[in-house]
């Protein structure tokens, strides 16, 4: 039995230049069915990666606030958790709401082709604002000119989602797809937030745990003895 073609990042970087260049449904629908949830988690952690060093080299430079290692390590990890929970979003709320037929598989898929480059470009965007900002005279254009850039990824990002969303999905109603997006967006960052909120709490309890672990292996020591 012949294996399975495994489709290699050098693939996956053609296959995102053509949904980037060439934006539809049926651009999408040519390439969904072509990796699966991993394939897409390699190719977002590739992306996230670059666009993580380019993150630390940003911190690095002077006048810039922040820990380029938690910067680092955030970034990446963010990442990867955010594109996970939403595509598992989309595609729960694709069945559920929209009685979409695609797969978990199809939609990580579909997402990493836009996700991955778009995530470099935005970290390419804002380390070169922050390497030439302060240029005199040109400072203020290049601002300006990164500002614009991240408002073009921004709406590039929810462009190609609204057609990764039908098509993934087959989701023919439009109204349906925007419903899906909107609704996946929202329920990402109340994850999110609850997943912020439960880590700070395990963070702060984590001494108390700790304690409490100590206390009962010295009791348990002290019972032992007398027994």
């Amino acid at each position: 039995m012949a294996m399975a073609h495994q489709t290699t990042l050098a693939e996956m970087v053609a296959q995102s230049r053509d949904v980037i260049t060439h934006p539809s449904v049926e651009t999408f629908e040519r390439y969904e069915k072509r990796g699966s949830l991993g394939t897409a988690g390699v190719y977002v952690l590739a992306a996230a990666l670059i666009a993580g060093i380019l993150a630390f080299l940003t911190v690095l430079l002077p006048g810039t606030p922040g820990n380029p290692f938690s910067v680092f390590i955030g970034g990446v990890v963010g990442a990867l958790v955010n594109f996970v929970i939403f595509t598992a979003m989309v595609y729960y709320l694709g069945k559920s709401l929209a009685n979409g037929t695609g797969t978990w598989d199809e939609v990580a898929y579909s997402f990493a082709l836009f996700v991955a480059p778009l995530a470099v470009v935005s970290g390419a965007l804002t380390f070169v604002v922050a390497l030439l900002g302060g240029l005199p005279v040109l400072g203020w254009l290049i601002g300006l000119a990164g500002a614009a850039g991240a408002i073009i990824v921004l709406v590039a990002q929810a462009y190609f989602g609204f057609l990764a969303v039908q098509s993934s999905m087959n989701i023919t109603d439009t109204g349906k797809a925007l419903l899906v997006l909107v609704l996946s967006v929202i329920g990402t960052i109340v994850v999110q937030i609850a997943l912020g909120v439960t880590i700070s709490v395990v963070t702060g309890l984590l001494p108390l745990f700790i304690l409490v672990a100590l206390i009962a292996v010295v009791v348990a020591m002290i019972m032992r003895q007398r027994a």
